[in-house]
């Protein structure tokens, strides 16, 4: 559970990052809304781990690098930053992580790695599920109510959760998107066991630091727009557009990559900034 402590410094310079002017109540349609500015607002990457070092969960460096740097960050930067804004608009806020299993192979079981929420509204029985960091086309744009067989067009996306069995004691949920083939595809799979803050200070450490991770090992980099979605995968821009169309192309080399990351991304990084080869795929 989210505290007091865990209250964003500075609210009014988050709502203006991610572009937000409604009314500062804890209702429904602010969750919905505040959750799609922020997805649409601040981008996704590992700079960071990249260029040899974990982030800062703490409050204040997330400010000063998402709401005032010129930034994006990864699962636990951005949910980080989104539970202390919705707890400083009065939403109580569970912490849970999922098992990433979008392109897993057969057989294949990865840890749990990434970090979301459960968001709850004063007066309504069903939380919601929240969740602004997960960088790929299968992100959810808008919170999507607890509830097995939930569908949510939250355009120009859409998906729905579901109970998959399994050998645990608690419900394991599934968060599945649509895909432009016409199929549900699973994104990531969660039970309800809270985790707290020093739980993903050990997570993020090992994202960020183990030789064998992807996020160590080659940039990614997401952003979404009401028109597209722009990723780049170590050097290979990507440029998708609502029906499933994309657009690929090769940067030359890291000098690219930052004038793209800087001019399509948004993502500002200090004059003088060099980014290592880019290395194959791992497993986190």
């Amino acid at each position: 559970m989210t505290s007091d402590r865990d209250r964003l410094p500075d609210l009014d310079a988050y709502l203006a990052r991610i572009g937000w002017t409604g009314e500062r109540r804890p209702t429904a349609g602010v969750l919905r809304s505040v959750h799609r500015a922020h997805a649409l607002g601040i981008p996704f990457e590992n700079l960071d781990p990249v260029l040899g070092s974990a982030p800062s969960l703490a409050l204040a460096d997330l400010e000063a690098k998402l709401v005032r740097g010129g930034r994006g960050g990864y699962c636990y930067e951005h949910n980080t930053l989104l539970a202390a804004a919705l707890t400083a608009l009065g939403f109580r806020i569970t912490l849970l992580c999922a098992r990433v299993v979008v392109g897993a192979g057969p057989g294949d079981i990865r840890p749990r790695t990434h970090m979301l929420m459960l968001a709850e509204v004063p007066g309504e029985a069903t939380p919601y599920l929240a969740d602004v960091g997960f960088g790929s086309l299968g992100a959810l744009l808008e919170p999507i109510p607890l509830v097995a067989g939930a569908e949510l067009h939250d355009a120009p996306r859409r998906h729905r959760l579901v109970n998959t069995p399994h050998d645990g004691p608690l419900a394991r949920w599934e968060l599945q998107a649509y895909t432009a083939d016409g199929a549900w595809e699973s994104q990531y799979a969660f039970t309800l066991e809270p985790f707290e803050a020093p739980d993903y200070e050990v997570i993020n450490w090992h994202i960020a630091t183990n030789p064998r991770s992807p996020f160590s090992r080659r940039v990614y980099a997401q952003r979404t727009t009401p028109d597209t979605h722009i990723s780049l995968t170590g050097r290979t821009l990507t440029v998708t557009t609502p029906d499933g169309t994309h657009e690929e192309r090769e940067l030359a080399d890291g000098d690219e990559v930052l004038r793209v990351l800087a001019a399509d991304f948004g993502i500002h990084l200090p004059p003088g900034t060099l980014l290592p080869e880019q290395e194959g795929e791992g497993e986190a």
